[in-house]
């Protein structure tokens, strides 16, 4: 027994896999074709893909924003698990991985739910307000530089409707969160991020050790 959370070795964690990863062959042709990519580190872990999945499922999620979306795993995730009238919104900019994620998305049928706009996502984002979507997404998931997290803190609050999640990816940062004296801007976003939200009376707040650190927001 143990009183905080266990740290998984390599056995331990493909034990985990084993025994509760339901990755489907399309998904897992995806993740293993992103591997190859100079930008793998980029992609989320399986088990997190799957995580995503059950939250939109669990939040009865129709309205999700994704912001970062590279090769399309965790929208593939988050589409696989909406309604059939729902719909993922996926703000990226333009790169040689868009063509992977779009081909995928077509390849499971679900490329009528997804729509990905190729811009810097806070121009997206402040789009989406100033036509009046405001408290209109169910989940957001921000998985993007980070340097802009603070940023999109606000962005999705204002985004999401009462009781509606917002869900950052990242945010233990491989440990660098422990930097005294950071010099990485990505890393002094993060930190700034995780702190305000301990105090945030705006949303209720889990991070998790899942893959590289999740932290869950619950708009109050």
């Amino acid at each position: 027994m143990t009183a905080r959370t266990l740290k998984l070795d390599d056995a331990l964690y493909s034990y985990l896999l084993e025994v509760s990863l339901r990755e489907t062959p399309l998904l897992r042709r995806l993740r293993e074709e992103t591997q190859a990519l100079p930008m793998a580190r980029w992609q989320v872990a399986p088990e997190q893909g799957q995580f995503l999945a059950l939250l939109v499922s669990l939040t009865g999620a129709r309205r999700v924003l994704e912001v970062g979306t590279f090769t399309g795993y965790s929208a593939l995730c988050m589409a696989s698990a909406l309604p059939a009238e729902g719909s993922l919104l996926c703000c990226d900019i333009p790169g040689d991985y868009n063509a992977t994620a779009l081909r995928y998305w077509r390849e499971a049928g679900l490329a009528e739910r997804i729509e990905l706009r190729l811009a810097p996502a806070l121009d997206t984002l402040a789009e989406l307000e100033r036509q009046g979507q405001g408290g209109s997404f169910d989940l957001v998931f921000i998985d993007a530089d980070k340097a802009n997290y603070p940023h999109y803190l606000e962005s999705a609050l204002r985004l999401l409707r009462t009781g509606g999640l917002a869900i950052f990816d990242n945010t233990l940062w491989s440990g660098r969160v422990l930097e005294v004296a950071a010099q990485s801007e990505d890393t002094r976003a993060i930190q700034a991020l995780n702190r305000a939200l301990k105090d945030d009376a705006r949303v209720d707040l889990s991070l998790l050790p899942v893959g590289d650190g999740l932290t869950l927001c619950r708009k109050r």
